[in-house]
Order: structure tokens, then C-alpha cells, then sequence
């Protein structure tokens, strides 16, 4: 089995697959005209800026959808999981510190691909039921759909994205998310996976018995308090060995291409695999080409597709360039070498730091990103369920995704990396050419909405 997932990774996060995700990233920044660097301060203000001036519009919700502030919340939950801390020290085992700069690369141009889906996801969403239901499938069957002769593609192409997004969220967002729980809880406190399995299963049933509402308004109150509380650690991590960065920062830029660094730390990579394991990393931990957080982005009360983008280029900002970055650095300034398996990197440094509390941090950061994801991802595979299914049959998802908890705890985990890498690879490719085709309708929806900003903007004084 596990040669068998190797092959398929190796034919979707090689070559042809790293290159179609970084194509449509550029393409998509060549094409908005390099959006987010030209137009930082505007995204900067509408998101971050929005926040810290606690607008009301955040917080605002319309029949049938979710706050904007809940829909960031949610995706942000979904995103900030494993891939922020094992899957980091994954790509530094195996990537070298090189790996973090094809990180940062992949995190700039993903934020035009975050960008375009959330914006399409808004743009193409459909009410039914009582609720906004977006995503990929809809924008590949309505917009792909209604190219020339793009209407049996757009239909077979949804579907594929549906079914393998399906699949990636018992994956991605289910098998290696308890699974770093397990792991992190068994080593910090000596818990049985089996109990930590049994508990998870109980407290997840009871969020998702209340649907995208439930989901959305435990990630609104879980995901802001969890990224300080995380991003405080690994500051002091940094802080406590100041005199390590600017080694580690070197060995970062150093390995990129290959060469050795000056210092000690994670050893170092060829640059092929520090290419590899940072896209395919920072691909995992920012969800930027799988499509998955325009889900969230077809539920928000937001009626501007521009505006709800640029919630995705915020997204990608805060999960990579914030929480990947601390903690690549805390574990690198750390010292730490190859002899540390991956999931225990994270707790390693810590404990330079925090002592023998470093452990207990590093497991209550793991529970939180973790078990936040797990309830975004259930919303997202539960909406894909209802389009291929229909929502009468969801019960069966949500036994099915709720009965595959504990065997995650107890499972290997070279697997459960493998099998989630293999889901998010399938994903991406009917997203992709998706976005390739509505690209023009993507630059066009940004033009109209700087057009509108210009028309409504005050007269200088």
C-alpha cells in the first residue's frame, strides 16, 4: 500500500503537479496585476485592518449564510492544522531549512490562488435549502459550464473535485489531524490513543450535530484565541535563542539552492527536494490550489466576490508567512538536528525553552489546530456530500467521518501523511483547471471592484 501511495505522490507533488500549482498562482497574479503586492495596503485594511477596528461588518450574517469574521474563522481552522506544526517539521527532516524559502514562494503566488477561489466561490454559490451552499463544484459547473462546449466537462470536473475533496476530508482533514493529537497527547502525557480517540468522537458529534452554524461559531471562538496562544509560544522559543536567527535565517536562503550552510541545525537538502517538500508543505498548510476554502467562502454573508478574495490572500498570510515561519524558526534557532522524528520537533523546541512544560505546550497547541480542523474539514466533505448525494443522506457522512477517529489515533504515521498527501494532489487538479479557465473572469471581478472603490472614493481636499 504504502508503495503504491509513494508512486501516486511522486506523479502529483512532482514535477508536473508542483509546476501546475505554481503556474496558476503566477498566472493568476500576472493576470490581477500583481494583486497582492500592489494592492497590500487595500487587502491589508480589509482584513486585518477590518479586525483590529472590530467592524461591524464582520460579525454581520443574512438569512442562510455565516459571518465574514465566522467563514475566515473557519477556513483559517481548517488551514492552521497539522501542516502548521508536524507537517513543517516534516519538510524540514526531509526538505532541509531550504525548504521554508519554497514555502514563503509558494505562500506569495497562493495568495492569488486563495484569492481567485474564494472570489469565485462567492460569485458562483447557490441557495438551496435554507443556506448558501459555493465551492469549487459550483464555479467549475456554472462558470466552466457555461464556456463553448464546457458544459459536460464543467458537470464531470465538479464531480471529481466533490468526490476527491470528499475523500481529502477524511484525509486531510480527519486521519492525520487525530493522529498528531494521538501522538502529541501520548507523548506529552502518556494518554492511551484509544481514550484520546474515544473522547475526540464524543466532543466532535456534538458540533457537528449543529451543521455549518455549529461548526462556524466554535471556530469564530477557538481559532483567534489558539493563534496567540501558539504564536506567544513559539516568540519565545525564538526569543530565548535570539542568537541563533540570523544562523537559521542563513540556512533558510542557503539551502534553498542547495548550499550548505554556515552553521549547524536540520540538515541540510538538495534543492530539488527543498523545492518539493516547501510547495508541497506550504500547498498542505495554506489549502492555496485545493479549493477547499471557498466552501467556507460560499456561506459568508459578504455580497462583494473582490472583498471575500481578499479574505484568502489573508488566509494564506496568517497560516504560512505567520505560524509556518515561527515555527520553522523556532525549531531551526532550537538547534534541533535529523535525529528528531517530525512530530516530536515542535515539542523539542519548546522545551529549550519552557522546559519539561515544552511537551504539554506543544500538545495543547496540537489539540487545538487539530481539532479545529477536523471541524472545518467535516463541514467542507459534508457539503460535497450534498452535491453528489443530497442532503437527505448526510447522516451517513457524518457516521462515517465520526467512525474513522479512533482508528486515526491508532494508525501509522507515515500512512496517514501518505494517504492525505494522495487526497490533496486529486483535488487539486480539477480545481486548478478551473481557475485557469475562469482566470479572465477573476481579473475582470477585481478591475470592476477597484473601478466601483475609485467612483465611491471621497475628493481630495
Amino acid at each position: 500500500m504504502m508503495q503504491l501511495l509513494d508512486t501516486v505522490n511522486a506523479a502529483l507533488w512532482g514535477a508536473p503537479g508542483v509546476g501546475l500549482l505554481a503556474a496558476a498562482g503566477v498566472w493568476l497574479t500576472v493576470r490581477t496585476g500583481f494583486f497582492q503586492l500592489t494592492r497590500l495596503p487595500l487587502w491589508l485594511g480589509q482584513t486585518l485592518g477590518a479586525i483590529l477596528r472590530r467592524s461591524p461588518d464582520l460579525a454581520q450574517e443574512e438569512a442562510g449564510s455565516i459571518s465574514p469574521l465566522e467563514s475566515l474563522c473557519t477556513a483559517l481552522g481548517a488551514t492552521i492544522g497539522t501542516g502548521s506544526v508536524v507537517g513543517v517539521g516534516a519538510a524540514l527532516a526531509s526538505g532541509g531549512p531550504g525548504a521554508v524559502f519554497w514555502m514563503w514562494v509558494m505562500a506569495l503566488f497562493g495568495m492569488m490562488t486563495a484569492y481567485a477561489e474564494n472570489l469565485l466561490g462567492l460569485r458562483y454559490r447557490r441557495f438551496w435549502g435554507d443556506s448558501w451552499h459555493g465551492g469549487p463544484m459550483y464555479y467549475l459547473a456554472a462558470g466552466l459550464g457555461a464556456k463553448p462546449h464546457g458544459r459536460a466537462l464543467g458537470r464531470a470536473l465538479a464531480g471529481a473535485f466533490a468526490l476527491f475533496c470528499l475523500l481529502a476530508s477524511f484525509g486531510i482533514g480527519n486521519l492525520t489531524q487525530v493522529n498528531a493529537i494521538a501522538g502529541s497527547l501520548e507523548g506529552a502525557f502518556g494518554l492511551s490513543p484509544a481514550l484520546t480517540g474515544t473522547a475526540l468522537t464524543a466532543v466532535t458529534a456534538l458540533v457537528l450535530l449543529r451543521g455549518m452554524k455549529g461548526v462556524a461559531s466554535a471556530a469564530g471562538r477557538l481559532v483567534p484565541l489558539m493563534a496567540a496562544f501558539y504564536l506567544a509560544g513559539t516568540a519565545l522559543v525564538i526569543l530565548t535563542h535570539a542568537s541563533a536567527l540570523p544562523a537559521a535565517l542563513d540556512s533558510i536562503l542557503r539551502g534553498a539552492f542547495g548550499l550548505r550552510a554556515a552553521g549547524g541545525g536540520v540538515v541540510g537538502c538538495g534543492a530539488a527536494a527543498a523545492v518539493r517538500w516547501g510547495f508541497m508543505r506550504g500547498s498542505f498548510s495554506s489549502e492555496a490550489g485545493l479549493g477547499s476554502s471557498a466552501i467556507a467562502s460560499g456561506a459568508a454573508s459578504t455580497r462583494e466576490p473582490a472583498r471575500q478574495g481578499m479574505w484568502g490572500i489573508f488566509q494564506v498570510f496568517v497560516s504560512t508567512f505567520l505560524v509556518c515561519t515561527m515555527t520553522a524558526l523556532a525549531i531551526l534557532t532550537a538547534g534541533l538536528d535529523g535525529s528528531v522524528p517530525p512530530p516530536e520537533m515542535a515539542g523539542a523546541a519548546f522545551s529549550t525553552a519552557m522546559g519539561p512544560l515544552g511537551p504539554g505546550f506543544a500538545a495543547a497547541a496540537m489539540l487545538l489546530f487539530a481539532w479545529s480542523s477536523v471541524l472545518g474539514w467535516s463541514q467542507y466533505g459534508a457539503e460535497c456530500w450534498c452535491y453528489l448525494f443530497g442532503p437527505d443522506t448526510l447522516w451517513a457522512y457524518r457516521l462515517a467521518f465520526l467512525a474513522l477517529i479512533l482508528p486515526g489515533c491508532t494508525a501509522g504515521f507515515a500512512a496517514v501523511w501518505a494517504l492525505a498527501d494522495t487526497f490533496n494532489g486529486l483535488m487539486m487538479l480539477p480545481n486548478l483547471i478551473g481557475l485557469f479557465a475562469l482566470s479572465g473572469e477573476v481579473a475582470e471581478e477585481t478591475r470592476r471592484y477597484l473601478r466601483s472603490r475609485k467612483k465611491t472614493a471621497p475628493p481630495p481636499a
